[in-house]
């Protein structure tokens, strides 16, 4: 029997050849965790080399459930996410299993170690390194997998959503630099990640396309939560020509550069513009609601859903990589900047 004779190859016929019992086989196509490492091994080569495909989405069963694994769980981007993958397990039947791994390797091993113990039918990572190993323990599982705002590049096969950072960090320059900044500082988000060196890219291109000289010294390294903000912040406005204009790479940043200016005795946007990233639902009624960069958490969990769930089925997705639109939400912490300020000399 061998990978071209034409014919679809059945259980019984990998149980035979691999010396196991059909439901051997049938465990270690459901991904169940009471199998030996090698006789695992030894069936999913041969079902490899057969060529078999497992059976249609009509007649798959599912475990009910999809996991969904944060490194941190205490932002309100995260409940955003959260919201969205809700959605389509509500309207699917499918519970959500919330797990957070701390950006710790045990935390991660203890993660999969539950995960062998039930069954799942995917799993989403969010801003995470989907590293070799956990992604082939995935693979030896039968277990789907789709990334949100992935931190690294993933393999081919591992499905990405998340949005246009680099347009929306262009958008939010481009609009300190129309309404007359030209002293513009960043706080960026964790360099490991790729949506933050694609804001700070953003920033850096609007900059330079508008003839402006990009000065390493407005920008200040973050990691996305408030406290990073009031530093950037006030490391800015310590600067002996400090900026006019603050773009935040996360509105919970931004919402850290408000107090920063508060405690300085200054006011935004009268004093100091300011432009954030998110527009979590709080940015609306912030004092002043915040200009911020749109990205449609909310969406981006439903998509990451409703791939993995497909992929759970067995069904084939339109593109493994997808980036949804981002859009400057102007507010009213930004304004033109103040009269004898350079910028406006």
């Amino acid at each position: 029997m061998g990978a071209d004779d034409g014919r679809r190859v059945t259980i019984t016929a990998i149980a035979r050849e691999a010396g196991v019992s059909v439901p051997t086989v049938s465990r270690v196509l459901n991904g169940r965790s009471d199998v030996a490492p090698d006789t695992r091994e030894r069936v999913e080569e041969l079902l490899r080399h057969h060529g078999y495909r497992r059976r249609t989405s009509r007649s798959v069963r599912r475990a009910g459930l999809v996991d969904l694994v944060f490194n941190d769980l205490d932002s309100p981007w995260a409940v955003e996410i959260i919201r969205g993958v809700e959605d389509v397990g509500h309207g699917a039947g499918v519970g959500t299993v919330v797990s957070a791994i701390h950006r710790q390797p045990t935390a991660a091993r203890q993660w999969l170690q539950n995960l062998r113990t039930r069954a799942t039918d995917g799993v989403i990572f969010v801003t995470s390194h989907l590293s070799p190993p956990l992604h082939a323990q995935l693979r030896r599982l039968n277990v789907p997998v789709v990334v949100v705002d992935p931190a690294g590049v993933p393999a081919m096969d591992v499905p990405t959503i998340g949005a246009t950072n680099w347009a929306g960090g262009l958008a939010a320059t481009e609009h300190l630099l129309a309404i007359g900044h030209r002293r513009i500082g960043f706080v960026a988000g964790p360099t490991h990640l790729l949506c933050s060196r694609a804001r700070l890219d953003g920033y850096r291109a609007g900059l330079e396309a508008a003839g402006v000289p990009v000065d390493d010294k407005l920008v200040y390294p973050g990691d996305f939560y408030h406290a990073s903000g009031f530093a950037g912040g006030t490391a800015l406005l310590d600067l002996a020509d400090p900026p006019t204009g603050i773009f935040a790479s996360s509105d919970q940043m931004a919402f850290g550069v408000y107090e920063a200016i508060r405690r300085r005795g200054l006011r935004v946007p009268d004093d100091v513009s300011v432009v954030g990233f998110d527009d979590l639902p709080e940015a609306r009624w912030a004092s002043p609601p915040l200009t911020t960069v749109r990205q449609p958490l909310v969406e981006m969990g439903r998509l990451a859903a409703r791939t993995v769930l497909r992929l759970a089925q067995g069904e084939g997705i339109d593109s493994p990589r997808v980036e949804l639109a981002t859009e400057l939400v102007v507010r009213d912490s930004t304004a033109a900047p103040p009269t004898g300020s350079p910028a406006s000399a």
